[in-house]
């Protein structure tokens, strides 16, 4: 009788997306779509754009009061949302 190696689905996934250069772009999304979540509803509505550009999180704020507030919290923002994809995906965010 000769033992296969068994693997998770998931293993299974993760090798394939990482060996295809998939993995980076799909957690830069999954980071994306947890924004509102993580920065709470009320900044949601005041969110217009966000894109991911070399590690860093770019997000568009139209209240200026608020980008500001947002500013002085950008560290807790940065381990928030990296804590919610698991993954070290950015490490600053800007908002314009």
């Amino acid at each position: 009788m000769f033992r296969r190696k068994v693997q998770t689905l998931d293993t299974l996934l993760n090798q394939v997306l990482r060996k295809e250069g998939l993995e980076a772009p799909l957690l830069q999304k999954r980071l994306i779509d947890v924004w509102e979540e993580v920065a709470g509803k009320t900044v949601a509505r005041y969110t217009q754009e966000k894109f991911i550009r070399n590690q860093t999180l770019f997000v568009k704020i139209i209240n200026p009061a608020l980008r500001a507030d947002l500013s002085m919290m950008q560290s807790e923002l940065v381990k928030k949302l990296n804590a919610a994809v698991g993954s070290m995906i950015i490490t600053e965010v800007r908002f314009y």
